[in-house]
């Protein structure tokens, strides 16, 4: 990994969606009442967005109950901060959240970027041209690094939903600038049949995940949400056995394995679920709330 920008200073505010009593800090005594946990861990896409990229208001009550109880929120999520700030923006989350799979955390309230790892381009040049060798031509996309970084898409590159994104043709102009992340996609092969062979031509120089239908990503080697969560969950004060983590993608099983406590959607890839401690509803469903608000009791 290369490319991190330190910490600019040492403070760390509570990720949250606007209910603590107390923002700014996570309770260093234990959650208060029955809540078992200090840092409840979202994934976004999947997870605590339903399918029209909303949150419910009763998932957002049972959040705030959580952190009236004393938990911290953390956002943990595959998209780079310029995919992710107007969604933090509309539930007036002003605390810490880890994106671009863990490369970058992000001060939500004070819109800044604390810490961001890059990818070496070199390595990722030479990691395409090996997964290239093996399965064909891929269509491309990169995630350039910054708070306001570009998502760069090349020819054939299908993006999901309405984000926004920048059209190249030119592979100079992909490598011009600092990444986070590179996207690749493969005409025939399936997002599992892809992930698996990238990882076979690949997998020594480079860490490829799949974190979404049609989403298979290339980062740099040993980087992980367990990464960006882990840092988030030291600025906090609080230790991965009294994090409880929700996800729904083989993204989200390193935060899974680094969490105390992992609970997959309904709508889950049948991986995470393989590993997950327990089994919610679907994130249409109000998945996450149903489980919050059974250990709020």
């Amino acid at each position: 990994m290369t490319g991190t920008t330190e910490p600019t200073d040492s403070s760390a505010s509570t990720a949250s969606t606007g209910a603590s009593d107390t923002p700014g800090t996570a309770q260093s005594s234990g959650a208060t009442g029955a809540f078992p946990y200090k840092l409840v861990a979202t994934d976004l896409d999947g997870t605590l967005l339903r399918s029209d990229d909303t949150v419910s208001e009763r998932t957002r009550e049972a959040l705030a109950a959580a952190t009236v109880a004393g938990a911290a929120h953390l956002v943990v999520t595959g998209r780079a901060v310029p995919w992710t700030r107007h969604i933090l923006d509309d539930l007036g989350y002003e605390g810490l959240a880890v994106c671009g799979q863990g490369a970058q955390l992000y001060d939500a309230g004070a819109h800044r970027l604390l810490t961001s790892v890059t990818l070496d381009r070199q390595l990722a040049g030479l990691a395409l041209a090996k997964i290239e060798a093996e399965v064909g031509p891929l269509a491309l996309a990169a995630s350039r690094d910054g708070l306001d970084g570009d998502v760069l898409v090349g020819p054939g590159y299908r993006v999901q939903g309405l984000l926004q994104s920048v059209p190249f043709t030119d592979m100079a102009e992909l490598w011009a600038a600092p990444l986070t992340k590179m996207y690749i996609q493969h005409p025939r092969l399936t997002d599992d049949e892809l992930t698996s062979a990238a990882r076979a031509a690949a997998g020594s120089l480079v860490n490829i995940v799949m974190a979404g239908e049609g989403i298979v990503e290339i980062l740099p080697l040993g980087l992980s949400k367990a990464t960006g969560l882990s840092l988030a969950a030291r600025r906090l004060g609080v230790k991965a056995a009294d994090t409880i983590a929700f996800g729904d993608m083989p993204n989200d099983i390193p935060m899974f394995a680094w969490s105390g406590h992992g609970v997959a959607m309904a709508n889950a890839h049948t991986e995470l679920k393989a590993v997950a401690d327990e089994m919610t509803l679907s994130n249409d469903e109000d998945g996450i709330a149903v489980v919050l608000e059974r250990l709020l009791g």
